[in-house]
């Protein structure tokens, strides 16, 4: 490893991001776009592949189910395989093993050999975007570290909305197969491009596997979040459901208290949490993300639903939402590098509630005008309040615990995202239920589950008042380093 760069002028020296970290940003939102465009790509194709594999829809939804659940087996592991192996090393692998499972899921001939294959790309993608942020908050140092989090967050911000669309394209004018194969060329652009840009780093420790963490975390973040996404078609007292849940809830509890009595690293350090930047700023993700993916999966049934749009056009219908992102990572990069997280985040937390509730007022004269200018409006809200957090959760690390860092952070993002599906999920289908009773607007029953968005999104401002007021000042326990150690 690199020796660290001095404190000392470190700030100076680490304003402007060069020509080598411009292209490790680069690198890394490739090899990130298409695993998290798997999340949601496949979702629009499974009606597709019930008639294409002569299988039922609860078989099918399995290959969505089983790249989740792969993907939240492996993300603890990301950190202490950083770690150990080196950051080089273990993202071509992880490159490699989900170019794998797209080429073989594309080749899939039966609904269960489907499933299996993408299971097979979950364990590889699963690694890809917790690296990737711990890798630029190590190159990029806290001077610049605004700019590459606002680069790095893109793919994870547009994939819902994205995803969805190019879904119904491929399906539409190609077949249900593209949307897999779709990644080779992608896959491999990555890998070439991280085998000659990525620095070649070295295993940083020889620290050993927290072996009894792993079998404590792991399961118990895939049980927990099967439980949610069945409790959003079953509803949180069903017993399948709850049992899920609460099984996990159990080996994650089991995990907290392994990892702050073990004497060693635990294979997430809950001691993090002890900084009150990075509490702040994964309490900040949680619930936006709770939001987030709660507004995702409503947007797309409402604008189906209730505005008679296809599978295509629901799509097109979200992309103002990226667009407000995109303005928001051109506008907030540089601020949230010249000052602190509240202030920045606190405005995107009450730009993204005004850009909702239009949503939450729906009626069946609400024109598509005022929503797609919401939908703007949530989308730089949601930029400005993520890209000062991301930030804040990193700065006052020391750069060792970052790989630990962002693997805990990914674990609380998805956890979030899976929870807020479920509640609002579960909202939905009981206001479908009683609005086929009682007569109700189709527009009413998507109002009355936006307001749960919207108690989401409020909740965001408790957190983000925490945040840092002020940037934190480098010292020598939280060196800045060279990108080449990364």
């Amino acid at each position: 490893m690199n020796p660290p760069m001095p404190a000392a002028g470190a700030a100076e020296q680490d304003t402007r991001v060069d020509r080598e970290l411009w292209w490790l940003c680069g690198v890394l939102v490739l090899g990130a776009l298409a695993t998290l465009l798997d999340s949601t790509i496949v979702n629009v194709a499974v009606d597709t592949l019930t008639h294409e594999l002569d299988a039922p829809l609860d078989s099918v939804q399995w290959s969505v189910t089983g790249y989740l659940l792969a993907l939240s087996l492996v993300v603890p592991l990301a950190g202490w395989a950083m770690e150990r192996f080196g950051a080089k090393r273990v993202w071509l692998a992880a490159q490699v093993l989900f170019l794998a499972g797209s080429a073989l899921s594309g080749l899939a001939w039966s609904v269960e050999s489907l499933v299996v294959f993408r299971t097979v790309q979950g364990l590889g993608g699963g690694m890809v975007m917790p690296m990737a942020q711990a890798m630029l908050a190590r190159a990029a140092g806290p001077a610049r570290l605004g700019r590459v989090m606002a680069v790095v967050s893109v793919p994870a911000m547009l994939a819902p909305i994205i995803g969805p669309v190019l879904g119904g394209v491929f399906v539409d004018e190609l077949n249900w197969r593209s949307i897999f194969f779709i990644n080779i060329p992608i896959g491999l652009a990555a890998i070439v491009l991280a085998w000659i840009k990525l620095p070649a780093g070295r295993p940083q420790t020889d620290r050993r596997l927290d072996t009894l963490g792993l079998l404590l975390l792991s399961p118990g973040l895939a049980l927990l979040l099967y439980g949610l996404a069945e409790a959003g078609g079953n509803g949180f007292t069903d017993a399948g459901s709850l049992s899920w849940t609460l099984g996990g809830a159990a080996l994650l509890t089991g995990f907290a208290v392994h990892a702050l009595r073990t004497t060693g690293i635990p294979l997430i350090d809950l001691r993090l949490f002890a900084d009150r930047g990075y509490r702040a700023a994964v309490a900040t993700q949680f619930t936006l993300n709770a939001g987030l993916f709660g507004a995702m999966f409503l947007l797309p049934l409402y604008f189906q639903l209730d505005r008679g749009a296809t599978v295509l056009e629901a799509g097109l219908m979200l992309a103002p939402q990226g667009v407000g992102y995109v303005i928001a990572m051109v506008l907030v990069g540089k601020a949230t590098d010249r000052t602190g997280a509240n202030t920045l985040a606190v405005a995107g937390v009450l730009l993204t509630l005004l850009g909702t509730l239009p949503f939450a007022l729906l009626d069946d004269s609400t024109g598509t005008v005022l929503l797609a200018a919401a939908m703007v409006a949530r989308g730089i809200g949601i930029g400005v309040v993520t890209l000062p957090s991301l930030a804040a959760a990193y700065r006052s690390l020391a750069p060792a615990a970052l790989p630990r860092a962002s693997s805990a952070m990914n674990i609380f993002q998805r956890l979030g995202g899976s929870a807020g599906t479920a509640v609002v999920a579960v909202v939905l289908q009981n206001e479908l239920t009683d609005g086929k009773t009682s007569g109700t607007p189709l527009s009413d029953t998507f109002a009355t589950s936006f307001w749960w968005v919207f108690g989401f999104t409020a909740l965001t401002l408790l957190p983000a008042l925490l945040l840092p007021r002020t940037l934190p000042a480098p010292s020598a326990d939280t060196p800045v380093e060279a990108p080449a150690a990364a």
